[in-house]
Order: C-alpha cells, then structure tokens, then sequence
C-alpha cells in the first residue's frame, strides 16, 4: 500500500478490536468445530466442515486485510489540529448547497467512513474538494449526480 492510511484514533481502536475479535475468539471457536467435524470421518458430505472451512478463509481473509490496513495506518487526532480556521483531517464541517439544504460532515479516514451518519472518507471527492477551505469559501463538487457548489458556513474539531 503506497499511500498512509489516515485514520482517527477512535476509528484505529475499531480495526484493532476486530482484529483481536477474529483473532482471539471467532478463529479458535470454528477451528474447534472443523476439527470435531473432520473426525466425524467423511468430509465431502460434513456440512460442519465444509462451512467451518470455508467460514477460516473468509476469517483469514479479513485479518490479512486489518492487518495490511493497521500496518499502513496514520493514527491523526483531530483534537491536536493547530489550523482550525481550515477544513483539515477530522473537521467536522457544515455546508450548504446551491437548493439552501445544509449539510453536516466530518472528514474521517476512508476506513470509517459512514455516510448515513455524516462521516465521509477523506479521498471521497466530497472531501478532496474542501481539504484547505476557509469559512465563506465556495468549493464546486463533481458527485455522480452532477455538479454541485457547496459553501462552508462553520468549521470545528474535537476538544
């Protein structure tokens, strides 16, 4: 992975617990059951095997996956951010648009990223288009549904 993965302290304690989830309980709970289904004798048939196996990719796969994204991680707390006069890392910024609908969002690493309640990753094309802005700065937006304009009217960060 060449570029850092930019995460928030609450959003690396996530990962982490997941990891230590699959590692820690959900990994040794279906090795046990793959083992007592594979001395059942005949595995072509054995659902429990079958399933359990396939359930130990899918884990195994997930781990790589926190692992790779935890290695690359840049732990950024935005509650130390210096410059809060400027949408950076972790802002939580309210906007409006062109229809005079305002719209709250907090830049947060990709990672985190829950649109439904606000947070959007920080390489979404909504985010790249703030990076730098000021109060009272016009950012234009290139989204799948057009071209939208859209102003900050407030910027703040974490205590």
């Amino acid at each position: 992975m060449d570029a850092p993965n930019y995460i928030t302290p609450a959003g690396y304690t996530v990962l982490r617990a997941e990891y230590d989830q699959l590692l820690g309980e959900e990994r040794p709970r279906i090795v046990d059951v793959v083992s007592w289904a594979a001395g059942n004798g005949d595995r072509s048939e054995n659902g429990d095997y079958i399933y359990g196996r396939k359930r130990l990719r899918e884990i195994d796969q997930r781990l790589g996956w926190l692992s790779r994204r935890m290695k690359a991680a840049k732990v950024i707390d935005p509650a130390a951010q210096i410059d809060r006069g400027r949408v950076f890392f972790g802002a939580t910024v309210t906007l409006i648009d062109d229809d005079d609908a305002e719209r709250i969002v907090t830049l947060v690493g990709d990672d985190e990223a829950d649109a439904g309640a606000g947070m959007i990753g920080w390489s979404a094309p909504l985010a790249r288009a703030l990076r730098g802005a000021g109060i009272g700065d016009t950012r234009r937006v290139t989204l799948p549904a057009g071209t939208r304009d859209y102003e900050v009217l407030a910027i703040s960060y974490p205590v």
